[in-house]
């Protein structure tokens, strides 16, 4: 049985996501920050069916808490096949650079981008262990400049300035890391679900999580048919 890691699982597409896997069998744990919450979402999943799934305690935002957490882990598995890289925050409007509080893209990019770098650095080893190991960064259209440039002045784009600038760093963080491990069987992919109904924006999304799950899950279990280091969504292959 693979093993799975989501790193905030507990609610929204991460929650779907462990849904989807859990029910294709693959043994699954999320991270979540607080107790109460992940044992609830654990207690969800039972109930949707996915039989194999635990959690463990994770703030992406807390390098002691990461360690923890890859030590917590560590014992319970001894190698990791697919860590998916979904904690994420939207932070506060507005995100305008003009006028921007740098405090708020601070703490985006502390979460979307520093938070996606360590827990790949610190979960590296379990994931050296498996056969094919597979990592997917949750990522957005949002983070595409060549969408920004192509699009000019739309303003469900300039909403998420800060937000879309931390996707665009964590894409070129997946194309750098593929390229590290080019000669390894790793395999590494941002991934956009699109525009989903979530608590990232309040619910203003025009996907359900179910089809905002769908990509994810595909390139999970078919890994095979996609080329490390690339960007995609449901269409297909997203431009940087």
């Amino acid at each position: 049985m693979k093993t799975v890691l989501i790193t905030g699982g507990n609610k929204g597409i991460g929650f779907e996501t462990a849904k989807q896997l859990g029910n294709l069998g693959y043994e699954i744990y999320i991270g979540c920050r607080h107790k109460y919450k992940g044992q609830e979402a654990v207690e969800n999943l039972k109930k949707l069916g996915v039989n194999s799934i635990d959690w463990i305690e994770l703030d992406v935002a807390d390098s002691k808490s990461i360690e923890q957490a890859k030590i917590q882990l560590a014992s319970k598995i001894d190698s990791l096949d697919i860590l998916i890289n979904n904690a994420g925050i939207s932070g506060t409007q507005p995100q305008k650079f003009c006028i921007n509080n740098i405090e708020t893209l601070r703490n985006i990019f502390n979460t979307n981008f520093f938070g996606t770098v360590e827990v790949t650095q610190q979960f590296f080893p379990l994931l050296e262990k498996a056969e094919q190991p597979i990592i997917i960064n949750i990522s957005s259209e949002v983070g595409s400049l060549e969408i920004h440039s192509s699009t000019g002045k739309d303003p469900n784009l300039e909403i998420w300035s800060a937000y879309g600038a931390s996707k665009t760093a964590v894409n070129a963080f997946t194309v750098m890391l593929a390229n590290e491990l080019e000669d390894t069987p790793f395999k590494i992919f941002s991934v956009t679900p699109g525009y989903t109904s979530t608590d990232l924006n309040d619910h203003q999304g025009t996907k359900t999580v179910e089809e905002g799950a769908s990509p994810i899950v595909e390139i999970a279990t078919q890994s095979n048919n996609f080329t490390s280091g690339k960007f995609y969504g449901e269409q297909g292959e997203v431009t940087w």
